[in-house]
Protein backbone atom coordinates (compact mmCIF):
# COMPACT_ATOMS: atom_id res chain seq x y z
CA UNK A 1 0.00 0.00 0.00
CA UNK A 2 3.17 2.64 -0.96
CA UNK A 3 0.40 4.88 -2.43
CA UNK A 4 -3.23 6.36 -2.88
CA UNK A 5 -2.36 8.02 -6.83
CA UNK A 6 -2.35 5.81 -9.65
CA UNK A 7 0.87 4.20 -10.65
CA UNK A 8 2.19 4.54 -14.18
CA UNK A 9 1.83 2.20 -16.72
CA UNK A 10 4.69 -0.54 -17.27
CA UNK A 11 5.62 -2.60 -20.47
CA UNK A 12 4.48 -5.89 -20.28
CA UNK A 13 6.10 -8.64 -21.71
CA UNK A 14 4.00 -12.28 -22.93
CA UNK A 15 5.38 -13.62 -19.80
CA UNK A 16 3.67 -10.86 -17.72
CA UNK A 17 2.97 -13.04 -14.15
CA UNK A 18 1.12 -9.98 -12.36
CA UNK A 19 -1.87 -10.50 -10.11
CA UNK A 20 -4.21 -7.67 -9.23
CA UNK A 21 -5.91 -8.12 -5.83
CA UNK A 22 -9.63 -6.51 -5.16
CA UNK A 23 -10.78 -5.90 -1.58
CA UNK A 24 -14.28 -4.96 -0.95
CA UNK A 25 -15.44 -3.43 2.52
CA UNK A 26 -18.21 -2.35 4.34
CA UNK A 27 -16.36 -0.09 7.25
CA UNK A 28 -18.64 0.45 10.72
CA UNK A 29 -20.43 3.16 11.31
CA UNK A 30 -18.84 5.65 13.35
CA UNK A 31 -15.40 3.99 12.02
CA UNK A 32 -14.13 5.76 9.24
CA UNK A 33 -11.41 8.26 10.43
CA UNK A 34 -9.99 5.05 12.55
CA UNK A 35 -10.19 3.08 9.10
CA UNK A 36 -7.90 5.72 7.51
CA UNK A 37 -5.62 6.19 10.09
CA UNK A 38 -5.36 1.99 10.22
CA UNK A 39 -4.83 2.02 6.61
CA UNK A 40 -2.21 5.28 6.88
CA UNK A 41 0.19 2.87 9.24
CA UNK A 42 -0.37 -0.55 7.27
CA UNK A 43 0.29 0.74 3.53
CA UNK A 44 3.63 1.83 4.33
CA UNK A 45 4.47 -1.78 5.68
CA UNK A 46 2.91 -3.63 3.49
CA UNK A 47 4.86 -1.10 0.93
CA UNK A 48 7.93 -2.89 2.30
CA UNK A 49 6.80 -6.71 1.21
CA UNK A 50 8.89 -8.38 -0.92
CA UNK A 51 6.26 -8.62 -5.00
CA UNK A 52 4.58 -5.71 -4.19
CA UNK A 53 4.07 -3.04 -6.82
CA UNK A 54 1.30 -0.43 -6.02
CA UNK A 55 -2.66 0.02 -4.57
CA UNK A 56 -4.86 2.26 -4.34
CA UNK A 57 -7.63 2.85 -1.44
CA UNK A 58 -10.69 4.08 -3.40
CA UNK A 59 -14.44 5.03 -1.70
CA UNK A 60 -17.58 4.89 -2.89
CA UNK A 61 -19.28 7.56 -5.05
CA UNK A 62 -22.86 6.20 -3.82
CA UNK A 63 -22.43 4.71 -0.20
CA UNK A 64 -19.68 6.13 1.63
CA UNK A 65 -19.54 3.09 3.91
CA UNK A 66 -18.22 0.97 0.97
CA UNK A 67 -14.77 0.75 -0.11
CA UNK A 68 -12.06 -0.77 -2.15
CA UNK A 69 -8.75 -1.62 -2.17
CA UNK A 70 -6.76 -2.37 -5.22
CA UNK A 71 -3.24 -3.90 -5.06
CA UNK A 72 -1.05 -4.89 -7.50
CA UNK A 73 1.56 -7.85 -7.35
CA UNK A 74 4.85 -9.15 -9.37
CA UNK A 75 3.49 -12.54 -9.04
CA UNK A 76 0.44 -14.81 -7.20
CA UNK A 77 2.76 -16.85 -5.47
CA UNK A 78 4.54 -14.15 -3.36
CA UNK A 79 1.44 -12.14 -2.88
CA UNK A 80 -0.14 -15.78 -1.95
CA UNK A 81 2.91 -16.62 0.93
CA UNK A 82 2.52 -13.28 2.51
CA UNK A 83 -1.27 -12.93 3.06
CA UNK A 84 -1.06 -16.95 4.23
CA UNK A 85 1.36 -15.70 6.92
CA UNK A 86 1.52 -15.35 10.38
CA UNK A 87 3.12 -11.94 9.88
CA UNK A 88 0.32 -10.60 7.88
CA UNK A 89 -2.58 -11.69 10.19
CA UNK A 90 -0.85 -9.94 12.92
CA UNK A 91 -0.66 -7.05 10.67
CA UNK A 92 -4.19 -6.73 10.04
CA UNK A 93 -5.18 -7.02 13.45
CA UNK A 94 -6.14 -3.23 13.65
CA UNK A 95 -8.48 -3.48 10.90
CA UNK A 96 -10.85 -5.65 12.70
CA UNK A 97 -12.70 -3.20 15.07
CA UNK A 98 -13.40 -1.23 11.62
CA UNK A 99 -14.57 -3.39 8.79
CA UNK A 100 -18.09 -5.61 9.17
CA UNK A 101 -17.45 -8.79 8.35
CA UNK A 102 -19.17 -7.82 4.90
CA UNK A 103 -16.17 -7.76 2.72
CA UNK A 104 -14.95 -9.90 -0.35
CA UNK A 105 -11.73 -10.61 -1.01
CA UNK A 106 -10.90 -11.11 -4.91
CA UNK A 107 -7.48 -12.26 -7.09
CA UNK A 108 -7.29 -11.93 -11.07
CA UNK A 109 -3.94 -12.50 -12.90
CA UNK A 110 -3.17 -9.31 -15.42
CA UNK A 111 -4.04 -10.47 -18.89
CA UNK A 112 -4.26 -7.34 -20.85
CA UNK A 113 -3.14 -3.73 -20.20
CA UNK A 114 -3.66 0.07 -22.06
CA UNK A 115 -2.63 3.28 -21.27
CA UNK A 116 -2.76 6.34 -23.54
CA UNK A 117 -0.18 4.93 -25.59
CA UNK A 118 -2.21 1.83 -26.34
CA UNK A 119 -1.77 -1.71 -25.51
CA UNK A 120 0.85 -2.87 -23.13
CA UNK A 121 1.34 -6.50 -23.23
CA UNK A 122 -1.02 -9.76 -23.16
CA UNK A 123 -1.16 -13.23 -22.35
CA UNK A 124 -3.29 -16.24 -22.36
CA UNK A 125 -5.63 -17.16 -19.33
CA UNK A 126 -3.88 -19.78 -17.24
CA UNK A 127 -6.64 -22.84 -17.14
CA UNK A 128 -7.62 -23.49 -13.22
CA UNK A 129 -8.57 -27.36 -13.46
CA UNK A 130 -11.45 -27.37 -10.57
CA UNK A 131 -10.68 -29.14 -6.86
CA UNK A 132 -8.66 -28.58 -4.23
CA UNK A 133 -6.34 -25.51 -4.28
CA UNK A 134 -2.74 -25.40 -6.66
CA UNK A 135 0.31 -25.99 -4.46
CA UNK A 136 3.45 -24.78 -5.71
CA UNK A 137 6.73 -26.05 -5.06
CA UNK A 138 7.35 -22.77 -3.01
CA UNK A 139 5.57 -23.34 -0.59
CA UNK A 140 1.78 -20.89 -1.69
CA UNK A 141 -1.21 -21.63 -3.30
CA UNK A 142 -1.16 -21.08 -7.14
CA UNK A 143 -0.57 -23.40 -10.26
CA UNK A 144 1.80 -25.79 -9.38
CA UNK A 145 5.15 -25.00 -10.92
CA UNK A 146 7.44 -27.99 -9.68
CA UNK A 147 10.08 -28.98 -11.95
CA UNK A 148 10.30 -32.92 -12.59
CA UNK A 149 13.70 -34.37 -11.55
CA UNK A 150 16.62 -36.11 -13.95
CA UNK A 151 14.43 -39.13 -13.88
CA UNK A 152 11.37 -37.59 -15.14
CA UNK A 153 9.60 -37.69 -11.17
CA UNK A 154 7.86 -34.77 -9.68
CA UNK A 155 8.59 -34.53 -6.05
CA UNK A 156 7.02 -32.70 -3.25
CA UNK A 157 6.14 -32.90 0.29
CA UNK A 158 3.76 -31.25 2.59
CA UNK A 159 4.45 -31.12 6.23
CA UNK A 160 2.42 -30.10 9.73
CA UNK A 161 2.81 -30.62 13.04
CA UNK A 162 0.65 -32.39 15.68
CA UNK A 163 0.10 -31.85 19.34
CA UNK A 164 2.56 -33.30 21.86
CA UNK A 165 1.72 -36.78 22.88
CA UNK A 166 -0.74 -37.72 19.90
CA UNK A 167 2.14 -39.02 18.25
CA UNK A 168 2.10 -42.82 18.55
CA UNK A 169 -2.38 -42.17 17.64
CA UNK A 170 -1.43 -40.02 14.80
CA UNK A 171 1.77 -42.51 13.32
CA UNK A 172 -1.17 -45.25 13.75
CA UNK A 173 -4.06 -43.48 11.96
CA UNK A 174 -1.53 -42.27 9.23
CA UNK A 175 0.11 -46.12 8.56
CA UNK A 176 -3.07 -47.54 8.84
CA UNK A 177 -4.78 -46.08 5.09
CA UNK A 178 -5.73 -47.95 2.33
CA UNK A 179 -3.54 -46.89 -0.88
CA UNK A 180 -5.36 -44.50 -3.51
CA UNK A 181 -5.46 -45.68 -7.31
CA UNK A 182 -2.44 -44.81 -8.63
CA UNK A 183 -3.39 -44.03 -12.13
CA UNK A 184 -4.61 -40.07 -12.65
CA UNK A 185 -5.44 -39.95 -16.38
CA UNK A 186 -3.47 -41.25 -19.64
CA UNK A 187 -0.36 -38.52 -18.68
CA UNK A 188 -0.05 -38.81 -14.57
CA UNK A 189 0.50 -41.29 -12.33
CA UNK A 190 1.24 -41.47 -8.54
CA UNK A 191 4.53 -43.17 -7.78
CA UNK A 192 5.11 -43.12 -4.69
CA UNK A 193 4.33 -41.77 -1.60
CA UNK A 194 6.73 -42.00 1.78
CA UNK A 195 5.60 -40.58 5.06
CA UNK A 196 7.77 -39.56 7.94
CA UNK A 197 7.70 -38.44 11.19
CA UNK A 198 9.85 -36.33 13.95
CA UNK A 199 8.69 -35.34 17.14
CA UNK A 200 5.77 -33.83 16.80
CA UNK A 201 6.36 -32.57 12.98
CA UNK A 202 4.90 -35.09 10.28
CA UNK A 203 6.40 -34.90 6.73
CA UNK A 204 5.00 -36.56 3.63
CA UNK A 205 6.48 -36.72 0.38
CA UNK A 206 4.95 -37.65 -2.85
CA UNK A 207 6.56 -38.79 -6.41
CA UNK A 208 4.30 -38.10 -9.45
CA UNK A 209 4.99 -38.73 -12.97
CA UNK A 210 3.02 -36.01 -14.84
CA UNK A 211 1.15 -33.35 -13.65
CA UNK A 212 1.71 -32.92 -9.79
CA UNK A 213 -1.57 -30.27 -9.15
CA UNK A 214 -3.95 -33.42 -11.16
CA UNK A 215 -2.39 -35.84 -9.07
CA UNK A 216 -2.95 -34.21 -5.81
CA UNK A 217 -6.53 -33.31 -6.16
CA UNK A 218 -6.60 -36.75 -7.11
CA UNK A 219 -5.01 -37.85 -4.02
CA UNK A 220 -7.55 -35.80 -1.58
CA UNK A 221 -10.42 -36.63 -3.29
CA UNK A 222 -10.06 -40.34 -2.51
CA UNK A 223 -12.57 -41.30 0.43
CA UNK A 224 -9.54 -43.56 2.33
CA UNK A 225 -7.98 -40.67 2.23
CA UNK A 226 -10.47 -38.05 3.55
CA UNK A 227 -11.14 -39.99 5.92
CA UNK A 228 -7.76 -40.25 7.06
CA UNK A 229 -7.39 -36.39 6.66
CA UNK A 230 -10.43 -36.56 8.98
CA UNK A 231 -9.52 -38.97 11.69
CA UNK A 232 -5.88 -36.80 12.54
CA UNK A 233 -8.08 -33.30 12.82
CA UNK A 234 -8.45 -32.97 16.09
CA UNK A 235 -4.48 -33.75 16.44
CA UNK A 236 -3.64 -31.03 15.06
CA UNK A 237 -1.77 -28.14 16.51
CA UNK A 238 -2.89 -25.64 14.24
CA UNK A 239 -6.64 -26.42 13.20
CA UNK A 240 -7.52 -26.56 9.34
CA UNK A 241 -11.28 -26.96 7.54
CA UNK A 242 -10.28 -28.85 3.96
CA UNK A 243 -13.65 -28.22 2.82
CA UNK A 244 -13.54 -24.35 3.04
CA UNK A 245 -11.58 -23.36 0.23
CA UNK A 246 -10.20 -19.82 2.13
CA UNK A 247 -9.10 -22.65 5.24
CA UNK A 248 -7.91 -25.30 2.85
CA UNK A 249 -5.82 -22.57 1.16
CA UNK A 250 -4.34 -21.27 4.08
CA UNK A 251 -3.16 -25.14 5.33
CA UNK A 252 -1.75 -25.75 1.97
CA UNK A 253 0.91 -22.59 2.13
CA UNK A 254 1.51 -23.14 5.18
CA UNK A 255 1.52 -27.06 4.78
CA UNK A 256 4.13 -27.07 1.41
CA UNK A 257 7.72 -28.14 1.58
CA UNK A 258 8.66 -27.76 -1.82
CA UNK A 259 11.71 -29.64 -3.37
CA UNK A 260 14.31 -27.23 -4.05
CA UNK A 261 17.00 -29.57 -5.31
CA UNK A 262 17.04 -33.89 -6.31
CA UNK A 263 19.88 -35.44 -7.52
CA UNK A 264 19.95 -39.07 -9.29
CA UNK A 265 22.49 -42.15 -9.69
CA UNK A 266 22.65 -42.09 -13.74
CA UNK A 267 23.17 -45.63 -13.91
CA UNK A 268 20.19 -47.75 -12.13
CA UNK A 269 20.78 -49.05 -8.70
CA UNK A 270 20.70 -52.65 -8.59
CA UNK A 271 19.29 -54.11 -5.57
CA UNK A 272 17.68 -53.01 -2.57
CA UNK A 273 17.85 -49.09 -1.56
CA UNK A 274 17.03 -47.92 1.80
CA UNK A 275 14.53 -45.13 2.25
CA UNK A 276 15.84 -42.41 4.98
CA UNK A 277 15.25 -38.64 5.91
CA UNK A 278 16.67 -36.36 8.29
CA UNK A 279 15.04 -33.16 9.47
CA UNK A 280 17.89 -30.25 10.12
CA UNK A 281 18.08 -28.36 13.09
CA UNK A 282 19.00 -24.88 11.00
CA UNK A 283 19.92 -21.97 13.08
CA UNK A 284 17.10 -19.27 12.31
CA UNK A 285 17.29 -17.51 8.65
CA UNK A 286 20.28 -20.45 7.70
CA UNK A 287 17.59 -22.41 5.66
CA UNK A 288 18.41 -22.01 2.42
CA UNK A 289 22.39 -22.14 2.82
CA UNK A 290 21.49 -25.85 4.77
CA UNK A 291 20.18 -27.08 1.66
CA UNK A 292 22.19 -25.33 -1.09
CA UNK A 293 25.22 -27.57 0.79
CA UNK A 294 22.75 -30.37 1.07
CA UNK A 295 22.40 -30.35 -2.54
CA UNK A 296 26.26 -29.64 -3.60
CA UNK A 297 26.90 -32.78 -1.39
CA UNK A 298 23.99 -34.82 -3.31
CA UNK A 299 25.36 -33.75 -7.30
CA UNK A 300 28.71 -35.36 -5.95
CA UNK A 301 27.71 -38.06 -4.47
CA UNK A 302 25.39 -39.62 -6.93
CA UNK A 303 27.92 -38.86 -9.80
CA UNK A 304 30.03 -42.08 -8.09
CA UNK A 305 27.80 -45.13 -9.62
CA UNK A 306 29.73 -47.21 -7.20
CA UNK A 307 28.87 -44.65 -3.95
CA UNK A 308 26.60 -44.77 -0.91
CA UNK A 309 23.78 -42.71 -2.61
CA UNK A 310 21.75 -43.75 -5.11
CA UNK A 311 19.40 -40.40 -5.35
CA UNK A 312 19.15 -37.68 -2.94
CA UNK A 313 15.78 -35.05 -2.70
CA UNK A 314 16.32 -31.34 -0.47
CA UNK A 315 13.06 -30.36 0.55
CA UNK A 316 13.09 -26.46 2.08
CA UNK A 317 10.82 -23.99 3.08
CA UNK A 318 11.95 -21.30 5.39
CA UNK A 319 14.04 -22.76 8.22
CA UNK A 320 12.65 -26.09 7.47
CA UNK A 321 14.99 -28.63 6.19
CA UNK A 322 14.25 -32.07 5.03
CA UNK A 323 16.68 -34.69 2.75
CA UNK A 324 14.97 -37.60 1.59
CA UNK A 325 17.84 -40.20 0.65
CA UNK A 326 18.07 -43.32 -0.97
CA UNK A 327 20.80 -45.35 0.21
CA UNK A 328 23.21 -48.24 -1.45
CA UNK A 329 23.51 -49.24 2.33
CA UNK A 330 22.22 -48.80 5.63
CA UNK A 331 21.77 -45.22 7.32
CA UNK A 332 23.54 -46.93 10.02
CA UNK A 333 26.23 -48.32 8.18
CA UNK A 334 27.33 -44.93 6.24
CA UNK A 335 26.12 -42.19 8.71
CA UNK A 336 27.84 -39.50 6.91
CA UNK A 337 26.35 -40.78 3.92
CA UNK A 338 22.91 -40.43 5.36
CA UNK A 339 23.48 -37.01 6.58
CA UNK A 340 24.87 -35.16 3.32
CA UNK A 341 29.06 -35.05 5.19
CA UNK A 342 31.48 -36.35 3.08
CA UNK A 343 34.69 -34.62 5.14
CA UNK A 344 35.97 -32.36 7.50
CA UNK A 345 35.14 -28.98 5.40
CA UNK A 346 31.31 -29.96 4.84
CA UNK A 347 31.05 -31.12 8.39
CA UNK A 348 32.74 -27.29 9.76
CA UNK A 349 30.45 -25.70 7.05
CA UNK A 350 26.99 -27.23 8.17
CA UNK A 351 28.38 -27.02 11.63
CA UNK A 352 27.82 -22.79 11.64
CA UNK A 353 24.68 -23.74 10.12
CA UNK A 354 23.14 -25.98 12.09
CA UNK A 355 22.28 -26.28 15.61
CA UNK A 356 24.40 -29.16 16.75
CA UNK A 357 24.26 -28.60 20.93
CA UNK A 358 27.24 -28.18 23.00
CA UNK A 359 28.93 -31.35 22.56
CA UNK A 360 27.74 -31.95 18.29
CA UNK A 361 30.65 -33.25 16.28
CA UNK A 362 30.05 -33.85 12.56
CA UNK A 363 33.62 -34.62 12.10
CA UNK A 364 33.83 -37.63 14.26
CA UNK A 365 32.11 -41.32 13.80
CA UNK A 366 30.66 -41.15 17.18
CA UNK A 367 29.34 -37.55 16.63
CA UNK A 368 27.96 -38.28 12.95
CA UNK A 369 26.25 -41.54 15.07
CA UNK A 370 24.74 -39.70 17.53
CA UNK A 371 23.33 -36.79 15.42
CA UNK A 372 21.73 -39.01 12.81
CA UNK A 373 19.94 -40.99 15.59
CA UNK A 374 18.82 -37.62 17.10
CA UNK A 375 18.22 -36.45 13.60
CA UNK A 376 16.48 -39.15 12.17
CA UNK A 377 13.30 -39.29 11.05
CA UNK A 378 10.77 -42.46 11.71
CA UNK A 379 9.52 -44.01 8.48
CA UNK A 380 5.60 -44.11 9.18
CA UNK A 381 4.60 -45.25 5.74
CA UNK A 382 6.31 -45.98 2.19
CA UNK A 383 3.54 -47.31 -0.63
CA UNK A 384 4.86 -47.35 -3.99
CA UNK A 385 2.78 -47.44 -7.39
CA UNK A 386 3.44 -51.40 -8.84
CA UNK A 387 4.29 -50.01 -12.08
CA UNK A 388 8.14 -50.61 -12.48
CA UNK A 389 8.29 -47.32 -13.39
CA UNK A 390 8.79 -46.59 -9.36
CA UNK A 391 10.78 -49.08 -8.28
Amino acid sequence: MTTLSEPQPKQQAESDTRLRVVLMLEIQDGAQQRFLDVYEQLRHQVASVPGHVSDQLCQSINDPRQWLITSEWEDQETFLQWVDSPAHREMVKPMHGCVSDNFRSLRYAVLRETSAAGSTGTRAPMEVPPGLPRITPAGHVGPPKAEPGPDGVVRHALTFTVKPGSEPEVARILSGYASPRAEVDEHTRLQRTSLFMHGNRVVRAVEVIGNLGDALRHVAMQPEVRAVEEAINPYLEETRQLGDPQAARAFFARAALPAKHQAIASSPASGRLHRHAVLYPVRPGHGQAVAERLAQHDNLATADPTGPVAAGTVFHREDVVVRLVDLRVPAEADPAAALGVADDREAAALAVLLDLGPHGDLRTVAGLGAFLAARAMNPVTDRKSADPRAN
